[in-house]
């Protein structure tokens, strides 16, 4: 799938993939450059709700502590 960048920047998510990953207007995304890479991931308006239920026994508690630990590293 492919887009077009505006003049001012700007670019359409296909509907293809806003359906498959649930994306609305109140969700985030966000660029993540990896070498010559550009990967583009769907951050949720509440990530911690997005993720609940996803996971197996303590996931939230692990979840949690990595995005603690992410702060004290900015």
């Amino acid at each position: 799938m492919r887009s077009t960048i505006t003049a001012r920047g700007q670019t359409v998510i296909p509907v293809e993939i806003r359906r498959r990953f649930h994306l609305t207007p109140a969700d985030r995304i966000e660029w993540v450059v990896e070498n010559s890479t550009i990967r583009v991931v769907p951050v949720r308006k509440n990530p911690i709700e997005a993720f609940r239920g996803q996971g197996v026994g303590g996931s939230v508690k692990r979840l949690l502590e990595e995005r603690t630990r992410d702060r004290e590293l900015e």
